[in-house]
């Protein structure tokens, strides 16, 4: 009789926690064009949820599933835009965001749904190599307006040389109008490869990062929890490698 009781009051706590959220609650989860992790199908900048593909897509797409929140997803251009559009409405999320020490007050995280590097590319036969980021302040460096690369090059004392797309520093290297290109690996050469260029070379490899979807800092904490619980057991049965194999 005893654990009858206790069984029906932990169904009790467990419905009372997931009443928490009203049940119109609906988040509005934004994305852009950053492959091979979210990218449009027709490779617009502009796309809506089936027309979104993706690791990070497919891993988000079944997250909400699992755990149950109402959700629309969108693909939208510029990044700069949709970032800051989410520090400023309650009911928005953002993928696929870097997560760093300077942006962790910003938003509420849920993740990691991928990891990455951040690299400095040079021209196909380029001989440069650099042991430290230091070494490359000599040199014209091409990055992603607002994106966490850009960032933190700029918390560096470095002034980028930023662009509205990522696959614009792909012409702007070739040309001769920067001298490197700062981005994230596998991104950088996933991109520069749908302009048809291969055979970038890296010249420095200096961060590791990792990649989450971040929500408004006003969003339930009810719903952050269920979120990272449906990713945690995507994780552990296995759903996040049979992803990644679609992709990779």
């Amino acid at each position: 009789m005893r654990r009858l009781f206790v069984a029906v009051l932990f169904i009790l706590a467990v419905g009372s926690a997931r009443a928490a959220v009203p049940e119109d609650y609906k988040l509005v989860v934004l994305t852009e064009n950053f492959p091979p992790f979210n990218m449009a199908a027709d490779g617009k900048n502009y796309a809506a949820d089936r027309n979104i593909s993706g690791i990070n897509a497919d891993i988000v797409r079944e997250m909400f599933k699992r755990a149950g929140v109402n959700y629309s997803l969108t693909l939208r251009f510029p990044w700069d835009r949709i970032y800051n559009q989410v520090l400023e409405h309650h009911d928005q999320a953002l993928f696929s965001t870097t997560y760093t020490p300077e942006r962790e007050p910003l938003f509420k995280w849920v993740g990691p749904l991928a990891s990455t590097g951040w690299v400095l590319l040079a021209p196909p036969g380029s001989s440069l190599r650099l042991t430290s980021l230091e070494e490359a302040r000599q040199y014209r460096i091409g990055a992603y307006r607002n994106d966490a690369v850009s960032q933190h090059l700029e918390g560096k004392g470095f002034e980028p040389v930023n662009s509205l797309r990522d696959q614009e520093n792909v012409s702007k290297l070739l040309k001769g109008q920067i001298d490197l290109w700062a981005t994230t690996d596998p991104v950088g050469p996933y991109l520069a490869k749908q302009e048809g260029v291969s055979g970038l070379t890296t010249v420095l490899r200096f961060n590791d990062a990792q990649l989450f979807l971040a929500l408004n800092k006003q969003t339930p904490d009810e719903v952050v929890n269920r979120l990272q619980k449906a990713l945690n057991d995507m994780k552990s049965d296995g759903s996040i490698d049979a992803i990644l194999r679609r992709y990779l």
